[in-house]
């Protein structure tokens, strides 16, 4: 399986100029930025010293997000808020920002490229899986289109080939890897290769979430779910049952062995009746063997209903009610927006499913320009700058 191997070295892990207490960082104005995330917050520091000396051999930015991370919006918009921080203060090489995450925190790579990809020119997930991305139902390949997502999964992680295929069924853009083991150097020098382009001449996002409707120069700023359009269907990846356990988040290693599944995580001020270490052995009267089983396991629920856990801890068998449950799925409707500039023809053509409106920010060098949207004539941008389209009206200025 593909890893990355780090050597090692004594390196002071404080934070150099972080703009923000979630944060670790080494500004360097207007460089190349790699930014992480680690498998916990507590671990923060120890990876903030493992990616130094390779970063700092290059003279990029370092910023290594402190934090515990799940695949969710929380996560996205904390990113966001200490990006916006970094790049005030650092200036950063727009088109040369990376994304890395490792465990808990590659499982977040996946999600977070899925909503906002116009902040990444390339993204790598080490170990971590996909399946809980996969399983909020909001993760869509189309977003992946401008940035190559390398993952390095686990030494001997069950669903790793099965993980990997449902992504790529659906579009999602996995890079192949270039070797089965990368130090983080190699990996690094993958990343570099990768550049973003402020104004891509072709785009493609799809949302459920107004909050997540920017698409590199256009956003789509109202959503009408009702305005279909076949041409455009769904990029979803294809979430599985999502069943569950009701004991409260809990985490584990998929490719760990039995007998059954060694819980190895636990929220913060956990209130269930787990404790790490347990081991969940017998779900509904069915012996678990180990955490692939109990994943096969779930995946085969299809209804809500009462369940018994047998849990061995300490060498004693405890049994704990609970229940099996399903998840209420969001974002089932969606919207999706592609856009190309022709340069030849100075014609830029938009297409969309359930857009209602939205706005362009165009650069001078693609003006005056016709715009055609869902093959309607939508009249021309004369000039540089943002500019509006409305279902029913031609293009216009974006009011000052």
């Amino acid at each position: 399986m593909l890893r990355v191997l780090f050597t090692a070295l004594t390196i002071p892990a404080a934070p150099v100029q972080a703009p923000s207490p979630e944060l670790l960082a080494t500004a360097v104005q207007g460089a190349p930025v790699l930014f992480v995330l680690p498998a916990s917050r507590d671990g923060a520091a120890e990876a903030f010293a493992r990616w130094r000396p390779a970063t700092s051999a290059r003279n990029w930015t370092l910023a290594v997000l402190r934090a515990e991370l799940s695949p969710s919006d929380t996560t996205v918009r904390l990113i966001e808020s200490v990006w916006e921080g970094l790049a005030q203060q650092s200036r950063p090489a727009a088109e040369r920002v990376y994304l890395v995450g490792e465990g808990a925190g590659a499982t977040a790579v996946f999600y977070a490229v899925s909503r906002r990809p116009d902040l990444w020119a390339a993204a790598a997930a080490i170990g971590g899986n996909p399946r809980l991305a996969i399983e909020t139902n909001r993760l869509f390949a189309a977003n992946t289109t401008l940035v190559p997502v390398l993952w390095l999964p686990s030494a001997g992680d069950p669903l790793a080939e099965e993980m990997r295929a449902r992504l790529a069924s659906a579009g999602y853009r996995l890079a192949d890897p270039p070797k089965a083991e990368m130090t983080a150097r190699e990996l690094l020098d993958w990343l570099g290769e990768h550049r973003s382009e402020p104004f891509p001449s072709r785009i493609d996002c799809e949302t459920g979430e107004p909050a997540f409707a920017r698409c590199y120069w256009a956003t789509m700023t109202r959503l009408d779910f009702s305005l279909r359009n076949d041409a455009l269907p769904s990029s979803r990846v294809p979430p599985g049952s999502g069943a569950s356990l009701a004991l409260g988040g809990f985490g584990f290693d998929p490719s760990a062995p039995g007998p059954g599944v060694l819980v190895g995580w636990l929220p913060e001020n956990y209130r269930g009746p787990l404790k790490l270490g347990d081991r969940i052995v017998a779900v509904g009267g069915r012996e678990i063997a180990d955490a692939r089983g109990y994943l096969e396991f779930m995946e085969r629920q299809a209804e809500e209903r009462s369940a018994a856990v047998m849990i061995l801890r300490e060498g004693r068998r405890i049994r704990v009610e609970t229940r099996i449950v399903l998840p209420r799925r969001e974002e089932v409707q969606t919207a999706r927006l592609q856009a190309e500039y022709l340069p030849e023809t100075r014609e830029l053509f938009v297409i969309t499913r359930g857009v209602a409106a939205l706005r362009m920010n165009l650069p001078a060098f693609w003006t005056p320009c016709r715009v055609n949207w869902n093959g309607t004539e939508a009249g021309a941008a004369e000039k540089a700058g943002c500019w509006q389209l409305e279902e029913g009206m031609p293009a216009r200025p974006c009011p000052q």
